[in-house]
């Protein structure tokens, strides 16, 4: 604009070549008159100051450190609600993380050492020929668990499905040395874990001794499953011995 004056065109006609407004012209040619180069340079501007973004990212990837989960809105309230948009925000997360499942890992437990001695001095203690079963619970859903999708904002899809969903208890116990199994179907109850332990006597009939060693679920210990000789838990190790024919 300014060397287009200093050649004689008129304000206009630099607006017009340009493709500007004339007020445009008109501002950077008095700008330049006045002050000269210095009259060019980028003048302050109101309002608030922009955050850097280099210093947002670096945030965002400390605050990510920490254990999550760790959504959108999170991130926002724990940065202390920046003044920048939900997509902008959006955009620094994406440069430091991505949106994934996390993986899944065992806790693990302090007193594994302890118990696994104590079952293992327990075993030792026991007559030849006995059996050893390691017993576990799981759970099946008559309907599958939905998950979420992208899909169209004007319609939401259907899934038939059989009825109401039902859930199905599977108790199963596998004896260690030889690999037969023993399981039976029901609800997540201290009853039919019981009836899973008859179960399993009448499976062993001729075993001096029968040891079904499970975890610490609750129905594992409740007041219906009988106490174990000697008061100990049966969180650990649940022992029956079978009645001998007379």
């Amino acid at each position: 604009m300014v060397l287009l004056s200093q050649h004689g065109l008129p304000p206009a006609q630099i607006a017009e070549l340009l493709g500007c407004h004339l007020a445009t012209v008109r501002r950077w040619i008095s700008r330049f008159n006045d002050e000269g180069l210095a009259g060019l340079a980028d003048r302050p501007r109101p309002g608030r100051p922009r955050l850097g973004g280099r210093r947002l990212t670096s945030r965002i990837a400390v605050l990510l450190q920490r254990p999550g989960p760790w959504t959108l809105p999170r991130i926002r309230h724990y940065l202390g609600r920046p003044q920048v948009s939900p997509r902008t925000l959006y955009r620094r997360i994406r440069l430091v993380a991505i949106w994934r499942r996390p993986r899944l890992t065992a806790r693990g437990d302090p007193d594994h050492d302890h118990a696994v001695a104590q079952i293992v001095a327990r075993l030792i203690e026991l007559p030849r020929r006995s059996v050893v079963l390691a017993e576990d619970e799981t759970h099946l859903n008559l309907l599958p668990h939905v998950r979420a999708s992208w899909t169209p904002r004007t319609a939401r899809p259907q899934i038939p499905t059989p009825g109401t969903n039902r859930q199905v208890t599977v108790f199963g116990a596998i004896e260690m040395t030889t690999g037969a199994w023993v399981y039976r179907l029901g609800r997540r109850c201290a009853a039919d874990f019981i009836a899973l332990l008859d179960q399993v006597l009448r499976a062993f009939p001729a075993a001096p001794a029968i040891v079904v060693i499970c975890d610490n679920d609750s129905i594992h210990h409740a007041r219906k499953v009988i106490p174990l000789p000697g008061g100990a838990s049966p969180a650990r190790t649940a022992v029956r011995r079978p009645v001998q024919p007379s």
